[in-house]
């Protein structure tokens, strides 16, 4: 499970001129789902990204979501698992079948607020325009796979 973490002022997804999930300071986080990801990776992934301390306090990276009492926006983002080895139009191969990504992608969102993190979400699927106020600007990659991060 691949994820792109921004930390936002404001963020916010529209599809088809409905705005469908915005948050204030937070984080925007960017989903991709790649075969042979878990519940695990997900619950995983979620608990690192609600426990970063990547907001100032007394130093600059140092409250995470829950000390600011942010939220987050989640997006999925197939494209994170393309891959532009050969060639020069992506391939999408790793990407994981929609119907198992769309249940992983609830399931991470659910464990976000499982952990207490108010999450608004896309709308899976759609072509989406996502704004967002990038703050710092902070932007983490974050891998899980097999129940471990990196990143």
């Amino acid at each position: 499970m691949k994820s792109v973490v921004q930390r936002v002022r404001e963020a916010s997804v529209t599809v088809e001129g409905e705005c469908v999930g915005s948050v204030g300071a937070g984080v925007l986080i960017l989903l991709g789902v790649e075969r042979g990801d878990t519940e695990r990776d997900a619950t995983v992934l979620a608990t690192k990204i609600a426990g970063l301390r990547i907001f100032p306090g007394t130093r600059p990276m140092d409250r995470s979501l829950g000390d600011i009492d942010g939220s987050a926006l989640v997006v999925s983002q197939f494209t994170l698992a393309g891959s532009v080895r050969k060639g020069r139009r992506p391939g999408f191969d790793r990407a994981e079948d929609p119907a198992r990504a769309d249940q992983l992608y609830g399931f991470f969102c659910d464990a976000l607020r499982k952990a207490g993190i108010p999450v608004e979400t896309g709308r899976f699927g759609a072509h989406m325009e996502v704004a967002l106020v990038n703050d710092g600007p902070v932007t983490l990659l974050i891998d899980c796979r097999d129940g471990s991060i990196s990143g």
